[in-house]
């Protein structure tokens, strides 16, 4: 159905005479005349009928007045939509209760005028694959890991190192301590089992592994963060890691302790991701706000990222 021929037939509709809505549509009135011609044979009906001042919707025109009203009205929500501008903007941030949650949520305070949709895609590939179909405006990524190559049209600029921690039960061989450097942890089980293989992350702990000689074990179903911390509080041999910034709550018997890995601390690398040729105003607005964030504390004996993370 021909949108512009309903809008026509809907402005003839309220203004009464065709010679007005020509008027207000910026047409010709035989092109309003010729509209609602064509939309009358779509329809099998007269949808006017001509009076002394003008011209009255029949008896069919009036059953269809409501409906076309409708159909206007969604159209101009889908266009609206997709529309640069009058859209929100939309953010890929993996992890709801993580780092680059927080980041956003920040943002949105402090520009609570801009409209913002928050979701969360899976792999580099994935993300990169929304940024280039416009389904997104930016994501936060590990940039740099094998086999995940940024296409020339999409940007990329570090904004955050994310410093991981250690997480353990009550009755961990490591509960008590203030500090663990990582070296130290090479023996302890470390159990992560959202680790999936072929992602950026993955190849962060593949690479945290094979340096410091630790073993993380990724095997059984991942049920979530609520299991997980379940099952670290039920079992003294498991450890696992956990971002600083990652917001959680635990039942109060669980007795979970978050214990800070020096010596380097490892950090996860946090890029933001765009396409160059993305024209979102609120764009730039995110990106002047995480290029401002002050410079995270330096840890005393250093940090680790992989050797494929870009600089700064």
């Amino acid at each position: 159905m021909d949108l512009e021929a309903v809008r026509t037939f809907v402005t003839a509709a309220d203004a009464g005479q065709f010679q007005e809505a020509a008027a207000e549509l910026a047409v010709s009135q035989q092109a309003v005349s010729k509209r609602v011609a064509a939309l009358e044979r779509e329809l099998g009906v007269r949808l006017f009928t001509r009076t002394p001042r003008g011209a009255e919707p029949t008896i069919d025109g009036q059953a269809f007045l409501p409906h076309a009203r409708e159909l206007l009205r969604v159209a101009d929500r889908a266009i609206a939509s997709v529309r640069v501008g009058l859209r929100p903007l939309r953010v890929d941030v993996i992890n709801l209760r993580g780092a680059a949650s927080g980041l956003m949520r920040d943002f949105h305070r402090l520009h609570p005028d801009v409209e913002l949709d928050v979701l969360k895609l899976f792999g580099m590939d994935e993300a990169v694959a929304a940024l280039r179909s416009g389904t997104i405006d930016a994501t936060f990524r590990a940039v740099g890991a094998p086999g995940h190559p940024l296409p020339a049209d999409i940007a990329s600029v570090r904004v955050f190192d994310e410093p991981l921690q250690l997480l353990t039960g009550p009755g961990h061989a490591l509960a008590s301590a203030r500090s663990v450097p990582l070296p130290e942890l090479a023996g302890h089980r470390i159990w992560m089992p959202g680790i999936a293989p072929g992602t950026e992350w993955a190849a962060y702990y593949d690479d945290l592994v094979a340096e410091f000689g630790l073993t993380i074990e990724s095997t059984g179903p991942n049920f979530g963060s609520d299991a997980l911390l379940d099952t670290i509080a039920d079992t003294p041999a498991l450890a696992t890691f956990m971002s600083e910034q990652t917001r959680l709550v635990w039942p109060t018997g669980h007795g979970l302790r978050r214990i800070p890995v020096t010596g380097p601390t490892p950090v996860y690398p946090h890029s933001l991701l765009w396409h160059r040729d993305n024209p979102h105003p609120a764009l730039a607005g995110l990106r002047a706000h995480l290029a401002a964030l002050p410079p995270a504390p330096e840890a005393p004996d250093g940090t680790w990222v992989p050797p494929w993370t870009p600089s700064s």
